[in-house]
């Protein structure tokens, strides 16, 4: 296995991890109301959204346009 396809693997693994997450913190604010949950639940779904966009545009990502970027330091 690549390190390219390695790092899918770990991305995939995060996504699954942090949409569960969310699920269990939605199901705690749900049977007990806590607000804290629910924020938590909040920003684990968004980090997993983060995630899946990253991970269905690596390709895009390694492809060097990241060389156009503004905050790309010269060597």
């Amino acid at each position: 296995m690549s390190i390219i396809g390695f790092h899918r693997f770990l991305i995939a693994t995060a996504i699954v991890f942090c949409a569960v997450f969310a699920a269990w913190e939605f199901r705690i604010f749900a049977s007990a109301g806590s607000v804290g949950a629910l924020l938590i639940g909040v920003a684990f779904a968004l980090a997993a959204a983060g995630l899946a966009y990253y991970l269905a545009n690596l390709t895009r990502f390694l492809s060097g346009t990241w060389r156009d970027s503004p905050w790309r330091r010269e060597r």
